[in-house]
């Protein structure tokens, strides 16, 4: 297949996919029992007002017909009014949103320098005293949450070393450098964990490449170790490597809502937390279309990274 008509055919798979989305989400959370504006309004609102308010919101309308104005808002832009905070949910998610796309940023960063090399190396010195050190390493990261890495980085790089202050959080619009400093450290808390995966899972893949039919002739050609992992093993290895760094790029981006309450980061994952606390669905209905807009378009832009690394694929139907 053409990749004019790959991407045509995963473009609209994403069309299909956002629009079941939306549908959904819009019933998942119009359909739960509870009045929001008995919420906004409190317990003593009188009839008259909660019937003003329902007006104001569209509450009064059908469920199609609040759908396709929720739907209509969304393509626009106008993803309506936040109930906690009594201001546009766009505005909301684009005051938080640098914060966590800068925090995401670093974290892939970080998993990109780590993972790759410790997945590579590890797998080439598997017997070797590097090798299961690196893999012990790896299973250690992997066993614990990224929130708990986070604590330690805080007692140990914070409270002991010094290193940086915690809590103290600099934001972007007055100080980016300070900014990007105090970003290093949740984002090495995300990194590390999702680091681990991806390493676990090349070596993994190397080493079950190296028992291929291609490797042996390939040593029967007289080709060196190093040779046969850069040209051959580590191209066939790494396909499925990308799928999965894909679908961790959607889960970085989506906000790391532990590690941002941990440090206090006033990105998309805390504000998630504090819609899902005031049953903000607004807002909620949102953060969700948008979480699922990532995870989607990471996967495609994973599924290009596979086709580009594996010519194979040009050749399926």
């Amino acid at each position: 297949m053409k990749t004019a008509a790959y991407c045509f055919q995963k473009l609209l798979g994403i069309l299909i996919t956002m629009f079941l989305v939306t549908v959904l989400t819009f019933l998942a959370f119009n359909l739960i029992p509870g009045d929001p504006a008995q919420l906004i309004l409190g317990t003593e609102a009188t009839p008259q007002s909660l019937a003003e308010l329902h007006a104001r919101l569209g509450l009064d309308k059908s469920l199609p017909v609040r759908y396709l104005s929720w739907l209509g808002g969304l393509l626009s832009g106008d993803m309506g009014i936040s109930l906690q905070y009594s201001k546009p949910v766009s505005a909301l998610i684009f005051e938080r949103l640098p914060v966590t796309a800068w925090l995401a940023g670093l974290a892939l960063v970080f998993i990109l320098l780590l993972s790759f090399p410790a997945g590579v190396l590890s797998a080439k010195s598997s017997r070797s005293f590097l090798g299961r050190l690196l893999d012990s390493l790896t299973v250690l990261n992997l066993a614990l949450p990224n929130f708990f890495i986070g604590i330690l980085c805080i007692w140990v790089l914070g409270l002991v070393l010094h290193i940086f202050t915690p809590g103290a959080y600099v934001d972007y619009r007055q100080n980016f450098q300070g900014f990007l400093r105090y970003l290093i450290f949740p984002a090495l808390a995300i990194a590390l964990p999702n680091a681990a995966v991806i390493a676990k899972f090349l070596r993994t893949s190397i080493l079950a490449e190296k028992n291929s039919g291609y490797v042996a002739t390939a040593k029967s050609k007289g080709l060196s170790d190093n040779a046969i992992l850069l040209k051959h093993v580590l191209k066939n290895a790494l396909i499925p490597a990308i799928t999965l760094f894909g679908m961790i790029i959607a889960e970085v981006f989506s906000g790391s809502i532990l590690i941002e309450q941990v440090y206090s980061l006033p990105g998309i994952g805390r504000l998630l937390i504090s819609a899902v606390n005031s049953r903000d669905f607004p807002l909620m209905e949102s953060l969700v279309v948008y979480i699922a807009f990532l995870v989607t378009v990471a996967n495609f832009a994973a599924d290009l990274l596979k086709r580009a690394a594996d010519p194979r694929m040009k050749s399926e139907p």
